[in-house]
């Protein structure tokens, strides 16, 4: 289990602008979104991914970068963002399964073509959004076992607004006894 204010895994991957992205060498004023998501499959990644696409610049402005990330290949992860119309969100592919693990995502097996009628892979990870701050601690995180119910990205930002202003700490820190 990730905790708050504690290093999260590393995090490297491809992007499809052709460079690396590697969480260590990321550099921002107040951190980066990392948004988990399951493949060219999952229609309701793309609705997602439309979403956070529009998010992007607002995230910028407060000092926060940006990156969708799935275990697909490259062709498979281009086909999205040519369906989501990206041009500010970064896509990264190609996340090792082990690595999802180590993010405290879940893994599930392919079932067959989805309801758009595209085959899902062998293994994927389910959905997960981390906001992480410029020394790599967890400040936010939320995984999914399932494609539903997704935190909304305006409300991200509203909370971003919120802990600048207050200098709010990530919460859910305490690992002693209970």
């Amino acid at each position: 289990m990730l905790i708050p204010r504690r290093n999260v895994p590393d995090l490297a991957v491809d992007t499809l602008d052709g460079s690396r992205f590697d969480l260590a060498s990321e550099r921002s004023e107040r951190g980066t979104v990392v948004c988990f998501y399951r493949g060219l499959h999952c229609p309701l990644c793309a609705n997602y991914l439309t979403e956070f696409e529009k998010r992007v610049p607002e995230f910028a402005e407060r000092g926060v970068t940006s990156i969708a990330i799935s275990a697909d290949d490259g062709e498979r992860a281009r086909a999205m963002a040519d369906k989501v119309g990206t041009r500010a969100l970064r896509i990264g592919y190609g996340l090792p399964l082990g690595t999802a693990r180590a993010w405290g995502l879940y893994i599930s097996t392919g079932r067959g073509p989805t309801s758009i009628g595209i085959e899902e892979p062998a293994l994927f990870s389910e959905p997960g959004l981390f906001m992480i701050s410029p020394e790599q601690t967890l400040y936010y995180g939320s995984v999914q076992t399932m494609p539903f119910v997704r935190p909304h990205f305006d409300e991200l930002v509203g909370a971003l607004d919120f802990a600048i202003a207050k200098n709010y700490p990530a919460r859910g820190e305490y690992v002693g006894a209970v």
